[in-house]
């Protein structure tokens, strides 16, 4: 249960990118585009760092057959960054957060459908809820 603990700190972590980026790129602010480079940035530099802190030889995994895997998710987020950093560059925080936030849901399907993960009745309703969650908080307005 290991992946509980860091699913907790990305959450924690994660929380308060939206927000943050909000406040940069809003209105009169920094160019969503210039946001995402200096914030990855500090990603890669930090990853740089854990990555000479725990010794990985980072070379020899650059020939691993699974590498195009790792390739195609770097274009996949890099996508998903930049448009996520655009939406909340003009929409709202409250909005704009559960409409990206439901890749929980469309990966979850992807894991089901793709890689073999279990679909259960429990998952199936939690699916159904997220969906009803981002409708909810995001969708039209009464």
């Amino acid at each position: 249960m290991d992946y509980l603990k860091w699913a907790l700190v990305a959450l924690a972590g994660y929380t308060f990118v939206a927000p943050l980026m909000k406040i940069a790129t809003g209105p009169g602010g920094i160019p969503s585009t210039v946001a995402a480079l200096v914030a990855n940035a500090i990603l890669v530099l930090g990853t740089i760092g854990v990555v000479l802190y725990t010794g990985l030889p980072v070379v020899d995994y650059l020939t691993h057959p699974r590498i195009p895997y790792v390739a195609a998710a770097g274009v996949c987020l890099t996508v998903g960054i930049l448009a996520y950093y655009k939406a909340l560059s003009t929409g709202p925080v409250s909005i704009v957060v559960p409409v990206f936030g439901m890749f929980l849901v469309t990966s979850s399907l992807a894991g089901i459908l793709f890689l073999g993960d279990d679909l259960t009745l429990r998952k199936s309703a939690g699916v159904l809820f997220a969906i009803a969650a981002v409708y909810l908080t995001a969708g039209p307005r009464a």
